[in-house]
């Protein structure tokens, strides 16, 4: 499907027919595709880039139209990395961490931290920690893929 360009949100690189690519909603997915591009969020004389994921209704582009700035993107995707992580040595711990340690990282960025830690106040975090954990299990092979990639690439660029 044709990303729009005519919304406030201007797309630079795409990647349409994200549907076809996402995870496990392959065949069943809204997200139609994912842009690159000039933010709508830009006044003028501003210009910011910003990651967009494109979800269709069937009828119409959803207003759940995801649009991040590009930091954000690469921060959920150190958060990803991080969390998978924990998970990795997670089995050592009863609940899958350590209650009396919950923060499993702190992440230099910007003169401050990314400050990761497992959600404590959520009343069921040990049997979510355990669906957690059991979803990356189920989609190991699918995150590994885009994890190989992404090292990939950020080895060709020199990280």
């Amino acid at each position: 499907m044709k990303i729009p360009t005519t919304l406030k949100h201007k797309p630079v690189i795409v990647a349409e027919n994200y549907e076809q690519i996402d995870g496990r909603y392959v065949g069943n997915s809204d997200a139609k595709g994912l842009s690159l591009g000039l933010a709508q969020w830009n006044d003028r004389g501003k210009l910011d880039i910003s990651a967009k994921v494109w979800r269709y209704t069937g009828e119409k582009w959803s207003r759940q139209s995801e649009e991040l700035p590009l930091h954000r993107v690469l921060d959920l995707a150190i958060l990803v990395s991080r969390g998978l992580m924990h998970f990795q040595d997670a089995y050592r711990y009863k609940d899958l961490y350590d209650p009396e340690q919950p923060v499993i990282d702190r992440i230099g960025l910007q003169g401050d931290a990314m400050t990761i830690a497992v959600c404590t106040e959520n009343e069921k975090i040990n049997e979510d920690m355990k669906l957690f954990n059991q979803a990356l299990s189920d989609d190991g092979e699918m995150i590994g893929e885009r994890l190989r990639t992404l090292s990939r690439m950020l080895k060709e660029l020199g990280y």
